[in-house]
């Protein structure tokens, strides 16, 4: 393994090691499904490796800052740099540290060295080192693993170096002003350019699932709602988590982003300051006791159906999906006619469902969490498959197709 370089000599520590495909170490080769950050990617895998052929990679030895969660400097950076790398790969692999894929302290992403190749016969570049040299991660046991050496000297260049995160510079991509006032309604209709902005709007809290709350908000000019996801992840306060609580309206503060592994836009990088909680950069709590809207929809209007909002820039039309994403709805008369579980002991999702329905000709898709009856036993398949079911739900997206997103048992009737 390579030490630091001499004083003043810039060392590419990402292609000083190869890749020993010799070594005890497990190894894959991939491709990318879904970028989520500068350290996590989801990566297609054979099922020999993964069961499900998806394996959700944690880079190894460096921690880039956050854009997922919450907003930090320079994450921006860091994410569009592994994006850019991955991309323009012609083969990558990732390999453990060991002889075994391990996972992280979260129990569902696998720690994993990623090696790219730009050309065929070139040597792999180890990605997790060039992010480290580049100054776009801090280290995380760094030294505590088969390349430590190698991890540590490219810090030390990058600080030495004052690169990004050591810099001591402020982020260009970072917005550092006040939060942005706006409606719900103008947020979903031009999201591009609050892209990595603060915003603060109002709304009703309608759903509340895997750290994130669904939020949707009235507008009369329209007749129309309009809805987002708001991530508040692991370090919301009590205070904090009771503004959030299901039928609330709300103000929310935080960072609009586009969320890669969903393929939607949600608000995240929210706070809550007790001892400020009139602090304008809190979240707030406007008044309580409201219900979802639950707009009783049509699955041809699901489906099929458009809608055109007037902006200042002129008539628009989207798809009413598109439009509803995130907001609640209501649809009768489905008729199941298939239903797939899913099947992954290390995921919170092992035992959801989705349910492929059909009404008046047109298809609709439900997906489920894990759903549980009256005795507190997983509901199956078997329980709606041939059925005619009524469901409310929030409208989400997954994978390119738009569904109906229902949380509980008793959100959906059986006939």
């Amino acid at each position: 393994m390579m030490g630091c370089g001499m004083a003043g000599e810039i060392t590419d520590y990402a292609g000083s090691i190869r890749l020993n495909m010799a070594s005890e170490t497990a190894k894959a080769e991939v491709s990318v499904k879904t970028f989520v950050d500068g350290d996590t990617t989801h990566f297609h895998v054979s099922e020999s490796v993964i069961p499900g052929g998806v394996i959700k990679a944690r880079y190894l030895a460096i921690n880039t800052p956050e854009i997922t969660g919450k907003i930090e400097e320079y994450g921006k950076k860091a994410a569009e740099f592994t994006r850019e790398k991955l991309s323009q790969a012609t083969s990558i692999i990732i390999e453990s540290d060991d002889g075994s894929w391990n996972l992280d302290s979260t129990s569902e992403r696998h720690l994993v060295w990623v090696w790219y190749q730009t050309a065929e016969g070139e040597a792999y570049r180890n990605l997790n080192i060039e992010i480290l040299q580049n100054g776009l991660a801090i280290a995380n046991s760094s030294f505590q693993n088969r390349y430590g050496s190698v991890c540590m000297a490219a810090i030390n260049q990058a600080r030495e170096q004052k690169l990004n995160v050591y810099s001591g510079q402020k982020d260009p991509d970072f917005y550092y002003g006040d939060a942005i006032e706006l409606t719900l309604k103008e947020l979903r209709t031009h999201p591009q350019a609050y892209n990595g902005k603060k915003v603060a709007f109002k709304g009703i809290i309608t759903l509340n699932h895997n750290n994130a709350v669904f939020i949707e908000d009235y507008d009369a000019e329209t007749g129309l709602y309009y809805g987002m996801s708001v991530y508040y992840g692991y370090n919301m306060s009590g205070k904090g988590l009771d503004i959030l609580s299901v039928g609330n309206e709300a103000r929310i503060v935080g960072t609009m982003q586009y969320y890669e592994a969903g393929g939607t836009w949600q608000v995240s990088g929210l706070t809550y300051r007790m001892i400020k909680p009139k602090d304008p950069g809190n979240i707030q709590l406007l008044s309580s006791g409201h219900q979802p809207a639950y707009v009783p929809t049509e699955a041809e209007t699901f489906a099929k159906g458009s809608v055109t909002i007037i902006t200042e820039e002129g008539p628009t039309t989207y798809a009413y999906a598109e439009l509803a994403l995130a907001t609640t709805v209501e649809m009768k008369g489905l008729e199941v006619q298939e239903v797939y579980t899913t099947e992954n002991e290390d995921s919170s999702s092992n035992g959801a469902l989705t349910l492929t329905c059909t009404r008046d000709g047109e298809t609709v898709l439900v997906r489920t969490a894990v759903l549980y009856d009256a005795e507190n036993k997983p509901v199956t398949a078997e329980a709606f498959l041939g059925k005619t079911i009524h469901v409310k739900g929030v409208v989400d997206y997954y994978e390119g197709a738009y569904q109906i997103k229902v949380l509980t048992m008793n959100s959906i009737t059986i006939e």
